[in-house]
């Protein structure tokens, strides 16, 4: 089984499930974490999804679109490891892969 390890506000880890298909933002709302706020639903509009990455299989992510880049830049807590969950599709090739829900603006 693929898993992804999730962090919550509280410093909480859980290890979720990879449902291949689905986006990150899916399997942690799914999941019941309810500090991942996902507000617009997932279209990339509103960056409440805002979570940092980590671990090797960071490397295995798509590029960052000008969208998503753009809707970090008004993010007071944006990383260098930055991402918004609704734009990380989930694969097997993501297996290990560790996140942080970031905080609130």
């Amino acid at each position: 089984m693929s898993t992804v390890v999730v962090t919550d506000r509280k410093c909480v880890e859980q290890a979720l499930e990879i449902r291949p298909g689905l986006t990150l933002m899916q399997t942690i709302t799914d999941a019941g974490i309810t500090d991942l706020l996902a507000l617009c639903g997932g279209v990339c509009s509103c960056a409440t999804c805002h979570v940092y990455v980590e671990g090797s299989a960071a490397s295995a992510l798509a590029p960052m679109s000008e969208d998503e880049s753009c809707l970090l830049d008004g993010s007071g807590h944006r990383r260098s490891n930055s991402r918004l969950s609704c734009q990380i599709r989930m694969s097997p090739a993501l297996d290990g892969l560790r996140v942080t829900i970031a905080p609130e603006d």
